[in-house]
């Protein structure tokens, strides 16, 4: 049975609502995603790990879900924000409703809620706390409540999204674990599977179809936990290693920024998002919030050196602030032409880049993919980008 629900923004603003899935009070950050498809892939995003996510697109649920989209082992949103729920799926491969998906999981969904008018206040006034509630309809509670919350800025949300413990991925899903403590034999821990190269990937939250993508280029991967140091990794005599991406403030993360400047020079790195800004921050640059954070699907994105455009998926709130960086051998590669944010990196000495938005996803559906053939190729020569 549906329920009245409020969110209650910390400016006090108010938006009345009713459940379609679970109850209860959550509070976290209020975002909103522009893309008309992809919500299974969204709500089980660990970037989206301590934020309240709203979907612009007005009928949510109307293809339901399936174990093959899921881009980690649970739902990741605080809670899910539709205009229109569609509780009949009508898809071949739908195996669940959207409401019994998020049920399971113990998230809230809510609808009726008119995210038309709340994403226009969160670009005008920038991405905000709140509280939503079946408990408590009183707004001046709600907003008290939201501006007590602890909000992103500051919060290491990565310990909180990451793998306990270190595993193999093989054939498209999570392989055996792997106990990394003591005398380490990589023969051993490589065994099984199909594979040139031997990539180590840091999970700060990483989506499945990244190591997807990795995996069908020919890789061997090993996951292991953000917090693993640069010597564990070394011993695994990778040929490659690729930072993921994740949630929360980039700036409270200093130990995956530590671990990444002790692998500068000693193995080809390639990052996407979270890891892109780990690698901005390593080579000396400082991270800044975004008004109101880029997610969606239709991102312009330029390759400075082509000058090609690609129009690529995103999801983050926090940026590289390139004139942070004085280093004249790192490059910016990339540009965002909605408001010229850096979206790109690489150095002229060192085998390492990173891209801002995310080159799995595929919205073009081809632009980005390039980018997974450039880290192939980075491994095979051990050298920088030309």
């Amino acid at each position: 049975m549906a329920l009245d629900a409020l969110l209650v923004l910390e400016d006090g603003t108010a938006f009345h609502c009713r459940t379609f899935a679970g109850s209860g009070e959550v509070a976290a950050e209020v975002c909103f995603n522009t893309a008309m498809t992809g919500y299974q892939e969204a709500i089980t995003d660990p970037s989206y790990k301590g934020q309240m996510l709203a979907m612009t697109y007005p009928l949510i649920g109307n293809y339901g879900t399936n174990p093959e989209d899921v881009e980690s082992r649970a739902v990741q949103v605080s809670a899910f924000l539709v205009k229109e729920y569609q509780e009949f799926p009508s898809n071949f491969r739908s195996t669940q409703s959207l409401r019994e998906y998020l049920e399971a999981a113990g998230v809230m969904g809510v609808e009726g809620l008119d995210t038309r008018a709340l994403t226009r206040h969160l670009r005008i006034r920038g991405a905000m706390k709140g509280v939503l509630s079946t408990e408590d309809l009183d707004p001046v509670s709600l907003a008290a409540k939201a501006q007590a919350s602890p909000g992103l800025v500051g919060i290491d949300l990565v310990k909180e999204v990451t793998c306990h413990q270190a595993y193999r991925w093989l054939d498209g899903a999570p392989g055996p674990d792997l106990n990394l403590s003591g005398e380490l034999d990589p023969q051993e821990l490589w065994a099984g599977g199909e594979g040139h190269f031997k990539v180590v990937c840091l999970d700060c939250g990483i989506k499945f179809n990244i190591l997807r993508r990795l995996e069908k280029r020919g890789n061997k991967l090993i996951v292991v936990p953000a917090s693993t140091p640069a010597e564990t990794i070394l011993k695994l005599t990778p040929d490659g290693v690729f930072l993921s991406n994740g949630p929360g403030d980039p700036a409270a993360v200093t130990y995956v920024v530590d671990t990444v400047k002790n692998l500068l020079g000693r193995s080809p790195i390639f990052g996407i998002c979270l890891g892109h800004q780990m690698i901005g921050q390593a080579l000396g640059g400082k991270t800044y919030k975004l008004k109101f954070g880029h997610r969606g699907a239709n991102q312009p994105v330029m390759d400075l050196k082509t000058s090609k455009v690609e129009i690529t998926s995103q999801n983050h709130g926090f940026c590289v602030d390139s004139d942070t960086i004085d280093d004249p051998e790192v490059v910016m590669t990339h540009l965002n032409l909605n408001d010229r944010t850096l979206e790109g990196l690489s150095h002229r000495q060192v085998p390492v880049f990173c891209v801002q938005y995310h080159p799995e996803a595929a919205p073009g559906p081809h632009d980005a993919d390039y980018l997974f053939d450039r880290f192939q190729d980075m491994m095979q020569s051990k050298a920088p980008l030309a």
